[in-house]
């Protein structure tokens, strides 16, 4: 199994890469091994004030520079990216665990990404409105909302912070980035390739600390004209409430618990293929991630079947090993999660098909599990897993797993399968989320807004729609004298 050197991480401010005033660092851990692979340094209030006084510097030289020129820079970095994804691939699945090919596929769809905000930063208009006074010329004018604050998670360290930094770039805002302590590295190499492609100093920020002490300090501030969060629901809330006392501009991509319904005319091979590669992804730890399988019952017993044989047929390992197609779960903390969930559901009279169990004694591997027969009050049908376990319930009408869907207070993302136009109707105006994939995989494409409703969060992370969170509109009214 091929190794990579692992970096110690420090902060990125005004573009310079420096320890924290201080000193202080944390360990970094392999989740597959368990050991330590490297520090990460500790910002303090001392760093967090020299870095929002780059960011509003960096601020007031982004937005005065042209679309075109602020484009040019974001290619350049994509270009970067596409580089080093080899290398940046291994940091992530060294930090993360997720299999390699998942990391690199990560890093190069972060390029992508970016080049699309690059490009839709160029289509950034106001308008003329014909005004009731013909002395009077109105216009719409969309200006950059300022240095923006930023919360990503470890589960997709790249992806989740392009989403936000690529947005903020092209509309002119800076961006200060507070990027999750067990997974640094890789955040640090994205940002690194804006550095090396000519961004101005202070225009992207990297810190790394303790998470309540650095929302706490950068929401209020007052250089801090947007926030925007990817995370759990409760952190999500409390964050957007404090935000909301200081009036600033919010995005939260929050919890999700992915209802899969499997109509009466599902393809049942299409449904195990396109449902076992997404549930398994990233060991489940995907906000996206399909948990909650509605089955019709003429179908059950033999998409069950063929489900398991799919969990049984993966690969568990370390994410750099050859062959590897399941990785460790990203902290122990997610081991004894998964745990309860599968303990609740048996002590409820569910059965585990498959699975069920941490694996080995070293590093953070829990089998893939699909559990049947469970009540709607169990855990893993009303508390988001975010892990490598699946539930299966059966149905008799669609009406009924159209109800079991909504039953919840998420409302991120839904799949569905079935053959029936009709009932593609009824799924596509009855279910409530944010993004609904019908007989394929979840294809968050950058040009599609990415997003939730209710308890999922609110605001846009894909599409035209991404930007607007990042603007405001000014409405210009002028007479001449």
């Amino acid at each position: 199994m091929a190794t990579h050197a692992y970096p110690d991480t420090q902060l990125l401010i005004d573009n310079q890469w420096v320890d924290a005033a201080d000193g202080r660092t944390l360990d970094v851990l392999n989740p597959a091994t368990g050991q330590v692979i490297g520090k990460v340094a500790h910002a303090g209030i001392p760093d967090l004030d020299r870095a929002l006084a780059a960011a509003q510097r960096g601020f007031e030289v982004w937005r005065d520079t042209p679309a075109h020129e602020r484009a040019a820079v974001m290619r350049r970095a994509a270009a970067l990216l596409r580089e080093r994804a080899e290398d940046i691939a291994r940091l992530l699945t060294q930090e993360q665990g997720k299999p390699l090919a998942e990391a690199r596929g990560e890093t190069l769809a972060g390029a992508t990404l970016l080049e699309w905000f690059a490009d839709e930063g160029l289509r950034v208009y106001g308008r003329i409105v014909p005004s009731r006074n013909l002395q009077a010329l109105q216009l719409v004018v969309k200006e950059p909302v300022g240095p923006v604050a930023a919360f990503t998670p470890w589960n997709f360290p790249i992806n989740q912070v392009v989403r936000k930094l690529g947005a903020a770039l092209a509309t002119g805002c800076s961006f200060l980035c507070k990027a999750p302590e067990e997974t640094p590295a890789s955040p640090a190499a994205l940002l690194r390739t804006f550095v090396d492609a000519g961004l101005p100093p202070g225009v992207v920020g990297l810190v790394y600390g303790n998470p309540a002490e650095i929302s706490g300090y950068l929401i209020p501030h007052p250089v801090i004209r947007k926030v925007t969060f990817t995370g759990s629901t409760p952190v999500g809330k409390q964050l957007a409430a404090l935000a909301g006392a200081h009036m600033k501009r919010v995005s939260m991509e929050l919890g999700g618990h992915a209802p899969v319904i499997i109509a009466e005319d599902a393809d049942v091979e299409l449904a195990v293929k396109i449902s076992g590669a997404s549930k398994f992804r990233n060991a489940g730890q995907v906000c996206i991630s399909p948990t909650r399988f509605l089955v019709h019952s003429s179908l059950a017993k033999e998409f069950t079947q063929a489900f398991v044989r799919h969990a049984e047929s993966l690969t568990l390992g370390d994410g750099l090993a050859e062959g590897t197609t399941l990785g460790p779960l990203a902290n122990a903390r997610r081991v004894s999660a998964i745990a309860q969930v599968v303990e609740d559901a048996r002590q409820r009279g569910a059965e585990v098909l498959t699975g069920g169990s941490r694996v080995g004694d070293t590093g953070n591997f829990f089998a893939p599990t699909i559990i049947a027969g469970l009540t709607t009050d169990a855990d893993l049908f009303n508390n988001e897993p975010f892990g490598p376990v699946a539930g299966i319930r059966t149905f008799d009408r669609l009406e009924e797993a159209i109800t079991e869907a909504n039953r919840l207070s998420y409302g991120l993302s839904a799949y569905a399968f079935t053959r029936s136009l009709r009932n593609v109707q009824q799924l596509v105006s009855r279910v409530e989320t944010g993004m609904l994939w019908i007989n394929q995989p979840a294809t968050p494409s950058a040009e599609l807004p990415f997003g939730g409703v209710k308890d999922s969060g609110y605001g846009s992370e894909g599409g035209p729609e991404a930007l607007e969170a990042y603007l405001n509109t000014k409405a210009v009214s002028a007479v001449g004298v």
